[in-house]
Protein backbone atom coordinates (compact mmCIF):
# COMPACT_ATOMS: atom_id res chain seq x y z
CA UNK A 1 0.00 0.00 0.00
CA UNK A 2 1.52 3.14 -1.30
CA UNK A 3 0.27 4.91 1.27
CA UNK A 4 2.39 2.69 4.05
CA UNK A 5 5.33 3.54 2.46
CA UNK A 6 6.14 6.55 5.11
CA UNK A 7 4.66 9.14 6.90
CA UNK A 8 1.07 11.09 5.67
CA UNK A 9 0.65 14.56 7.00
CA UNK A 10 -3.03 15.82 6.86
CA UNK A 11 -3.91 19.52 7.36
CA UNK A 12 -7.04 20.45 8.89
CA UNK A 13 -7.02 16.93 10.95
CA UNK A 14 -9.80 18.18 13.20
CA UNK A 15 -12.03 19.30 11.13
CA UNK A 16 -14.74 17.35 9.41
CA UNK A 17 -12.90 15.70 6.57
CA UNK A 18 -9.69 16.06 7.89
CA UNK A 19 -10.32 13.99 11.26
CA UNK A 20 -12.59 11.34 9.16
CA UNK A 21 -9.64 10.91 7.03
CA UNK A 22 -7.86 9.98 10.00
CA UNK A 23 -10.22 8.07 11.27
CA UNK A 24 -10.44 6.32 7.72
CA UNK A 25 -6.42 5.54 7.99
CA UNK A 26 -6.96 4.38 11.16
CA UNK A 27 -9.28 1.59 10.72
CA UNK A 28 -6.44 0.54 7.63
CA UNK A 29 -4.13 0.23 10.85
CA UNK A 30 -2.41 3.40 9.43
CA UNK A 31 -0.94 5.69 12.85
CA UNK A 32 2.01 7.24 10.80
CA UNK A 33 0.35 10.28 10.25
CA UNK A 34 1.11 14.21 11.37
CA UNK A 35 -2.03 16.26 11.80
CA UNK A 36 -1.78 20.14 11.32
CA UNK A 37 -4.67 22.54 12.23
CA UNK A 38 -4.99 25.44 14.30
CA UNK A 39 -6.64 24.73 17.44
CA UNK A 40 -8.44 27.67 18.80
CA UNK A 41 -11.11 28.93 21.71
CA UNK A 42 -13.71 26.47 19.78
CA UNK A 43 -14.46 22.37 20.68
CA UNK A 44 -12.83 21.23 17.43
CA UNK A 45 -9.78 19.47 19.80
CA UNK A 46 -12.10 17.05 20.75
CA UNK A 47 -12.34 15.41 17.28
CA UNK A 48 -9.00 14.18 17.80
CA UNK A 49 -9.33 12.56 20.80
CA UNK A 50 -10.35 9.23 19.41
CA UNK A 51 -7.87 9.07 16.79
CA UNK A 52 -4.53 7.90 16.73
CA UNK A 53 -1.61 10.21 15.16
CA UNK A 54 2.67 10.55 15.86
CA UNK A 55 2.67 14.42 16.13
CA UNK A 56 1.08 17.35 15.72
CA UNK A 57 1.73 20.66 14.28
CA UNK A 58 0.42 24.06 14.47
CA UNK A 59 -0.28 25.42 10.64
CA UNK A 60 1.65 28.46 11.55
CA UNK A 61 4.88 26.07 12.50
CA UNK A 62 4.00 24.09 9.53
CA UNK A 63 6.89 25.69 7.17
CA UNK A 64 9.57 25.51 10.18
CA UNK A 65 8.60 22.16 11.33
CA UNK A 66 9.24 20.48 7.36
CA UNK A 67 12.54 22.39 7.33
CA UNK A 68 13.31 20.94 10.62
CA UNK A 69 12.44 17.46 10.11
CA UNK A 70 13.21 17.38 6.20
CA UNK A 71 14.03 13.49 6.81
CA UNK A 72 11.30 12.48 8.24
CA UNK A 73 9.93 10.46 5.11
CA UNK A 74 6.80 12.24 4.27
CA UNK A 75 5.71 10.79 1.63
CA UNK A 76 1.51 11.85 1.33
CA UNK A 77 0.00 14.79 2.05
CA UNK A 78 -3.63 15.47 2.32
CA UNK A 79 -4.13 19.59 2.14
CA UNK A 80 -7.79 19.34 3.65
CA UNK A 81 -7.08 22.82 6.04
CA UNK A 82 -8.34 26.31 4.90
CA UNK A 83 -10.92 28.76 5.65
CA UNK A 84 -14.41 27.17 4.25
CA UNK A 85 -16.69 29.58 4.97
CA UNK A 86 -18.41 31.01 2.16
CA UNK A 87 -19.57 33.93 3.95
CA UNK A 88 -16.18 35.26 4.23
CA UNK A 89 -15.30 38.18 2.57
CA UNK A 90 -11.97 39.35 3.71
CA UNK A 91 -10.18 38.64 0.50
CA UNK A 92 -6.64 39.54 1.65
CA UNK A 93 -6.81 36.77 4.46
CA UNK A 94 -8.23 33.88 2.28
CA UNK A 95 -5.44 34.79 -0.05
CA UNK A 96 -3.18 33.78 2.07
CA UNK A 97 -4.64 31.15 4.00
CA UNK A 98 -6.47 29.67 1.03
CA UNK A 99 -3.92 30.80 -2.12
CA UNK A 100 -0.97 31.24 -0.57
CA UNK A 101 -0.65 28.48 1.73
CA UNK A 102 -1.45 25.65 -0.65
CA UNK A 103 0.78 27.07 -3.46
CA UNK A 104 3.50 27.29 -1.11
CA UNK A 105 2.98 23.56 0.63
CA UNK A 106 2.43 22.49 -3.36
CA UNK A 107 5.64 23.42 -4.42
CA UNK A 108 7.02 21.83 -1.40
CA UNK A 109 5.62 18.43 -2.26
CA UNK A 110 6.50 18.48 -5.92
CA UNK A 111 10.00 19.38 -5.13
CA UNK A 112 9.96 16.11 -3.23
CA UNK A 113 7.94 14.21 -5.27
CA UNK A 114 5.34 13.71 -2.37
CA UNK A 115 2.13 12.61 -3.21
CA UNK A 116 -0.05 15.99 -2.89
CA UNK A 117 -4.31 15.28 -2.24
CA UNK A 118 -5.67 18.88 -1.56
CA UNK A 119 -9.50 20.50 -1.15
CA UNK A 120 -10.62 22.41 -4.33
CA UNK A 121 -14.54 22.80 -3.99
CA UNK A 122 -17.91 22.68 -6.09
CA UNK A 123 -18.30 26.28 -4.82
CA UNK A 124 -15.74 26.58 -8.19
CA UNK A 125 -18.56 26.01 -10.52
CA UNK A 126 -20.79 28.96 -8.95
CA UNK A 127 -24.32 28.79 -10.16
CA UNK A 128 -23.70 25.70 -12.63
CA UNK A 129 -24.20 27.64 -15.61
CA UNK A 130 -21.04 26.28 -17.13
CA UNK A 131 -21.65 23.12 -16.13
CA UNK A 132 -20.11 21.10 -13.37
CA UNK A 133 -17.64 18.81 -15.09
CA UNK A 134 -14.12 18.24 -13.40
CA UNK A 135 -12.31 18.43 -16.38
CA UNK A 136 -12.96 22.26 -16.24
CA UNK A 137 -10.22 24.46 -14.95
CA UNK A 138 -10.91 28.08 -16.46
CA UNK A 139 -14.22 29.14 -17.45
CA UNK A 140 -16.01 29.31 -14.36
CA UNK A 141 -17.11 31.28 -12.32
CA UNK A 142 -17.01 31.59 -8.84
CA UNK A 143 -20.05 33.26 -6.56
CA UNK A 144 -18.16 34.12 -3.71
CA UNK A 145 -14.44 34.93 -2.17
CA UNK A 146 -13.93 31.48 -0.62
CA UNK A 147 -14.91 29.71 -4.13
CA UNK A 148 -12.42 32.14 -5.73
CA UNK A 149 -9.35 31.29 -3.52
CA UNK A 150 -9.95 27.89 -4.57
CA UNK A 151 -10.52 28.39 -8.06
CA UNK A 152 -7.43 30.70 -8.37
CA UNK A 153 -5.01 27.54 -6.74
CA UNK A 154 -6.73 24.64 -10.00
CA UNK A 155 -5.69 27.27 -12.15
CA UNK A 156 -2.64 27.76 -11.00
CA UNK A 157 -1.48 24.38 -10.75
CA UNK A 158 -2.98 23.20 -14.33
CA UNK A 159 -1.54 25.98 -15.79
CA UNK A 160 2.43 24.73 -14.41
CA UNK A 161 1.33 21.15 -14.80
CA UNK A 162 1.64 20.12 -11.31
CA UNK A 163 0.36 16.76 -10.80
CA UNK A 164 -1.48 16.91 -8.26
CA UNK A 165 -4.91 15.61 -6.87
CA UNK A 166 -7.74 18.01 -6.83
CA UNK A 167 -10.88 16.92 -4.72
CA UNK A 168 -14.12 19.20 -5.71
CA UNK A 169 -16.29 18.03 -2.60
CA UNK A 170 -19.78 18.44 -2.52
CA UNK A 171 -22.12 19.04 0.32
CA UNK A 172 -19.99 17.02 2.87
CA UNK A 173 -22.30 16.34 5.90
CA UNK A 174 -21.37 14.23 9.38
CA UNK A 175 -19.92 13.85 12.29
CA UNK A 176 -17.10 16.34 13.82
CA UNK A 177 -18.62 19.07 12.55
CA UNK A 178 -19.78 20.96 15.63
CA UNK A 179 -17.06 23.46 15.74
CA UNK A 180 -18.38 24.63 12.24
CA UNK A 181 -20.98 27.05 13.73
CA UNK A 182 -23.19 28.45 11.13
CA UNK A 183 -21.36 26.68 8.52
CA UNK A 184 -22.58 23.32 10.25
CA UNK A 185 -24.39 21.46 7.61
CA UNK A 186 -28.52 21.09 7.17
CA UNK A 187 -28.58 17.93 9.42
CA UNK A 188 -26.97 18.98 12.25
CA UNK A 189 -28.72 22.33 12.33
CA UNK A 190 -32.07 20.85 11.40
CA UNK A 191 -31.52 18.34 14.30
CA UNK A 192 -31.25 21.92 16.78
CA UNK A 193 -34.41 22.94 15.69
CA UNK A 194 -36.29 19.97 15.68
CA UNK A 195 -35.61 19.01 19.43
CA UNK A 196 -36.20 23.22 20.23
CA UNK A 197 -39.07 23.98 18.31
CA UNK A 198 -40.56 20.97 16.72
CA UNK A 199 -40.16 21.89 13.13
CA UNK A 200 -37.05 23.47 10.53
CA UNK A 201 -36.43 26.25 8.54
CA UNK A 202 -35.62 26.28 5.08
CA UNK A 203 -35.41 28.57 2.83
CA UNK A 204 -37.92 29.71 0.05
CA UNK A 205 -37.10 28.95 -3.51
CA UNK A 206 -37.19 31.79 -6.34
CA UNK A 207 -36.15 29.81 -8.89
CA UNK A 208 -39.56 29.20 -11.23
CA UNK A 209 -38.08 26.01 -11.46
CA UNK A 210 -37.93 25.15 -8.07
CA UNK A 211 -40.44 24.72 -5.07
CA UNK A 212 -40.16 26.24 -2.11
CA UNK A 213 -37.51 22.97 -0.02
CA UNK A 214 -37.24 21.52 -3.57
CA UNK A 215 -33.59 23.26 -4.87
CA UNK A 216 -31.27 20.41 -5.14
CA UNK A 217 -27.97 19.31 -3.73
CA UNK A 218 -25.92 16.72 -4.37
CA UNK A 219 -25.32 15.40 -0.25
CA UNK A 220 -21.99 13.11 0.56
CA UNK A 221 -21.69 11.69 3.80
CA UNK A 222 -18.14 12.19 5.30
CA UNK A 223 -17.27 8.67 5.98
CA UNK A 224 -17.58 8.48 2.08
CA UNK A 225 -15.57 11.61 1.31
CA UNK A 226 -13.22 10.12 3.84
CA UNK A 227 -13.06 6.86 1.67
CA UNK A 228 -12.66 8.60 -1.78
CA UNK A 229 -10.14 11.00 -0.29
CA UNK A 230 -7.69 7.95 0.69
CA UNK A 231 -8.38 6.12 -2.34
CA UNK A 232 -6.94 9.38 -4.57
CA UNK A 233 -3.94 9.04 -2.24
CA UNK A 234 -3.40 5.27 -2.74
CA UNK A 235 -3.95 5.05 -6.73
CA UNK A 236 -0.94 4.67 -8.43
CA UNK A 237 0.27 7.48 -10.74
CA UNK A 238 -1.18 5.57 -13.80
CA UNK A 239 -2.91 3.31 -15.01
CA UNK A 240 -2.73 1.37 -18.25
CA UNK A 241 -0.67 4.48 -19.36
CA UNK A 242 -2.89 6.84 -18.14
CA UNK A 243 -1.50 9.42 -15.25
CA UNK A 244 -4.25 9.57 -12.58
CA UNK A 245 -3.16 13.20 -11.34
CA UNK A 246 -5.90 15.64 -11.84
CA UNK A 247 -8.95 17.28 -10.27
CA UNK A 248 -11.71 15.36 -9.43
CA UNK A 249 -15.76 15.92 -8.33
CA UNK A 250 -16.36 14.16 -4.84
CA UNK A 251 -19.73 13.44 -4.61
CA UNK A 252 -22.77 10.64 -4.24
CA UNK A 253 -23.77 11.73 -8.08
CA UNK A 254 -27.41 12.00 -6.77
CA UNK A 255 -29.19 15.38 -6.64
CA UNK A 256 -31.34 15.18 -3.54
CA UNK A 257 -33.79 18.01 -2.27
CA UNK A 258 -33.91 19.44 1.15
CA UNK A 259 -36.90 17.84 2.16
CA UNK A 260 -34.87 14.46 1.34
CA UNK A 261 -32.58 15.78 3.77
CA UNK A 262 -34.30 16.80 6.31
CA UNK A 263 -37.31 14.00 6.75
CA UNK A 264 -35.43 11.17 8.10
CA UNK A 265 -34.15 13.32 10.71
CA UNK A 266 -38.41 13.89 12.24
CA UNK A 267 -38.49 10.24 11.36
CA UNK A 268 -35.38 8.89 13.78
CA UNK A 269 -36.67 11.10 16.67
CA UNK A 270 -40.59 10.28 16.37
CA UNK A 271 -41.41 13.56 15.50
CA UNK A 272 -44.22 15.01 13.11
CA UNK A 273 -43.11 16.20 9.69
CA UNK A 274 -43.05 19.99 9.94
CA UNK A 275 -41.11 22.75 7.45
CA UNK A 276 -41.57 26.42 7.67
CA UNK A 277 -40.21 28.14 4.79
CA UNK A 278 -38.44 31.42 5.42
CA UNK A 279 -36.88 34.76 3.17
CA UNK A 280 -34.08 33.99 1.98
CA UNK A 281 -31.14 37.07 3.09
CA UNK A 282 -30.86 38.90 0.04
CA UNK A 283 -27.04 39.08 0.04
CA UNK A 284 -27.55 35.23 -0.80
CA UNK A 285 -30.05 35.66 -3.44
CA UNK A 286 -28.00 36.09 -6.24
CA UNK A 287 -25.31 33.38 -5.05
CA UNK A 288 -27.74 30.30 -4.59
CA UNK A 289 -27.24 27.29 -6.06
CA UNK A 290 -30.21 25.96 -6.89
CA UNK A 291 -28.90 22.40 -8.38
CA UNK A 292 -25.69 20.67 -7.88
CA UNK A 293 -24.72 17.08 -9.07
CA UNK A 294 -21.47 15.76 -9.21
CA UNK A 295 -20.30 13.84 -12.01
CA UNK A 296 -18.33 11.15 -10.57
CA UNK A 297 -17.48 9.70 -13.37
CA UNK A 298 -13.70 10.46 -13.80
CA UNK A 299 -13.41 9.17 -10.59
CA UNK A 300 -15.18 6.13 -11.58
CA UNK A 301 -12.76 5.77 -14.26
CA UNK A 302 -9.86 5.38 -12.52
CA UNK A 303 -11.24 2.19 -10.50
CA UNK A 304 -12.64 3.84 -7.46
CA UNK A 305 -15.59 1.51 -6.65
CA UNK A 306 -17.04 3.23 -3.38
CA UNK A 307 -20.60 3.30 -3.86
CA UNK A 308 -21.95 6.48 -1.63
CA UNK A 309 -23.89 5.47 1.40
CA UNK A 310 -27.87 6.34 0.55
CA UNK A 311 -29.30 9.40 1.57
CA UNK A 312 -31.87 8.53 4.09
CA UNK A 313 -29.39 5.91 5.78
CA UNK A 314 -26.25 8.44 6.17
CA UNK A 315 -28.48 11.10 8.00
CA UNK A 316 -29.83 8.17 9.77
CA UNK A 317 -26.01 6.77 10.76
CA UNK A 318 -25.19 10.39 11.52
CA UNK A 319 -28.32 11.31 13.62
CA UNK A 320 -28.72 8.29 15.43
CA UNK A 321 -25.16 7.48 16.35
CA UNK A 322 -23.22 11.15 16.94
CA UNK A 323 -25.83 13.76 17.14
CA UNK A 324 -28.33 11.48 19.74
CA UNK A 325 -26.78 12.74 23.32
CA UNK A 326 -25.21 10.13 25.18
CA UNK A 327 -23.92 8.44 21.65
CA UNK A 328 -19.85 7.91 21.38
CA UNK A 329 -17.09 10.70 20.55
CA UNK A 330 -15.87 11.21 17.38
CA UNK A 331 -16.35 9.23 14.53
Amino acid sequence: MRLSEGKILVTGGAGLIGSAVVWALNRIKLENIIICDRLSRDDRYKNLIPLHFCDYVDADDLFTYLGNFDGINLRTIFHLGACADTAETDGRFLMKNNFEFTKNLAQYAVERGIRFVYASSAATYGDGANGMDDAMISGLRPLNMYAYSKQLFDIYAYSRGMALYGLKYFNVFGPNEGHKGAMMSMVARAYGQILETGKVQLFKSYHPRYADGYQERDFLYVKDAADMTIFLGNVPDEIEGRKTAGIYNLGSGVASTWIDLVKPIFKILDKPYRVEFIEMPGNLREKYQYHTCANIQKLRSIGCDQSPMPLEEAVTDYVANYLVPGKCLGI
